[in-house]
């Protein structure tokens, strides 16, 4: 096991994440709400557009809280969760706020979780690609 320290998620890279989903949502005409969550699951940054409906801001945060917790991205995840799945119980047996809809994904570094952004407003395939396009610009 490997005890090298990985730096945390700071809120400079919490920030690059948010524009970058902001810039890849707002390319597409999609008002959105973006939220940024360190390792231990807290709030590190979130932005909701002006236009974005209220309730994408609970939804992006509940996407990013499940990827950080489950370690996967939320479009991954839908499957397990429906009635034949492995999971299906899952979102109602813990009193968390998951949500298994696509547009959270995990960060990583150095093969290590530190952190999860989370995206909601567009169809579900649209929040996952903001936030995919999030990752690509933090790994620049």
């Amino acid at each position: 096991m490997s005890t090298t320290a990985v730096t945390p998620l700071t809120t400079a890279a919490a920030e690059t994440l948010i524009a970058a989903a902001r810039a890849a949502a707002e390319e597409a005409g999609v008002p959105v709400s973006v939220t940024v969550l360190d390792a231990g699951g807290h709030l590190l940054a979130f932005r909701r557009d002006d236009r974005a409906v209220l309730i994408f801001g609970e939804t992006s945060t509940r996407k990013a809280y499940t990827a950080l917790q489950l370690d996967a991205p939320t479009a991954d995840l839908v499957d397990l969760v429906k009635p034949d799945g492995p999971f299906h119980s899952l979102p109602t047996a813990l009193d968390r706020p998951l949500l298994f809809i696509a547009g959270g994904v995990p960060v990583h570094r150095d093969g290590r979780l530190i952190g999860a952004v989370g995206v909601g407003g567009g169809a579900p395939e649209q929040d996952h690609s903001f936030a995919t396009a999030a990752l690509k610009e933090l790994a620049r």
